[in-house]
């Protein structure tokens, strides 16, 4: 069958959709060059959002900091001075967090506690996600009245197209929550056979309760949110520990396996990122191109590394997450080879 990975974007205005696809596959290619395996890269297609919600992209040519679409951010390879960090510290606070978190702001049923501190905290830091959310509609011409079914609409445009292909499907950062509601809500029958969470929000308790919420307006309230149905092998999720937008990095705690059998399985990474000496462990690229990942995407563009495959998915089910750093592993070293 033939095979297309179809990435979505995260918050935030970004360059043109021709850059910033062309800048997705590079860093795809870049990690899996690492592997010194041959092989060939599927059709890649990006689904591009910004403009939804921001009227002009960012522009590479703009050098003034203080302009609104100053590119800040662009692609360039990782670093091979590149030296991951002990986190087992800062990981063992998250998993803390998480626990008080989810007492503080989520109730039994997936209803939200105080409301208001939660809609603040989206105010602040994430725009994109307050407009995407929004329940209120004063003005039909208002973006805040259309910007969620315009958003989904273009992941589903992108979907149906590959009707009949092996689809892997990359959300990162909110395009991760575009990315499940489509597959939960609108194309449940629509098969997946990977969906892959970079960097993803989908574990802070209110962007479940947003999505149980719509479960309650089709008057379905299920005890646990679900792997969207139609997600047929996996779902693997990917998460820097630094990185604050997927401080609840871990899924596979909050999402049950859907009817498939099929639950997040967590991976713990070191996201690479770096320009002009500022890190940012959000960023697509790095992920993109971490060693976890590309070990996911040669699998899948060659499926007759079953041996190998097996072995990792042994290892998933004993919830192992694996650090970047982590190459003397024997089922690393052996995928290097």
């Amino acid at each position: 069958m033939a095979k297309v990975i179809i990435g979505i974007h995260g918050l935030g205005n970004k360059p043109p959709k021709e850059k910033l696809e062309d800048w997705w596959k590079k860093a795809m290619i870049e990690g899996l060059e690492k592997l010194n395996k041959p092989y060939d890269f599927p059709k890649f297609e990006l689904v591009y959002w910004a403009d939804i919600l921001y009227d002009k992209p960012l522009d590479e040519g703009i050098e003034d900091r203080d302009n609104a679409y100053f590119l800040s951010e662009r692609y360039i390879p990782g670093s091979p001075d590149f030296e991951p960090e002990d986190n087992s510290l800062r990981q063992k606070v998250l998993d803390f967090l998480e626990g008080q978190l989810d007492k503080l702001f989520l109730n039994d049923d997936l209803t939200i506690n105080y409301t208001g501190i939660s809609d603040a905290i989206i105010h602040r830091y994430f725009k994109d996600l307050e407009i995407y959310f929004a329940e209120e509609c004063f003005d039909k011409n208002d973006i805040r009245c259309k910007a969620r079914k315009l958003i989904r609409e273009r992941l589903i445009e992108v979907i149906k197209k590959y009707k009949g292909y092996d689809i892997v499907l990359i959300g990162h950062s909110m395009g991760s929550i575009v990315a499940y509601d489509v597959l939960t809500f609108l194309l449940p029958e629509v098969s997946i056979y990977t969906f892959i969470t970079i960097g993803s929000p989908l574990g802070f308790p209110v962007i479940q309760g947003k999505i149980a919420a719509e479960w309650n307006t089709k008057r379905l309230v299920p005890p646990k949110l679900k792997t969207p149905p139609g997600v047929k092998k996996h779902w693997y999720n990917f998460a820097d520990l630094k990185d604050k937008v997927a401080l609840i990095y871990q899924l596979g705690n909050n999402y049950k396996a859907n009817w498939r059998g099929v639950k997040p399985r967590d991976f713990v990474v070191n996201n690479d990122y770096e320009i002009e000496n500022e890190f940012n462990p959000h960023k697509s690229f790095g992920y993109l191109r971490t060693l976890q990942l590309s070990q996911v995407l040669f699998q899948y563009i060659d499926p007759k590394k079953r041996n190998i495959f097996s072995r990792v998915k042994f290892f998933f089910r004993k919830n192992i997450s694996f650090q970047s750093n982590h190459n003397d592993h024997p089922i690393i070293q052996e995928s290097l080879k």
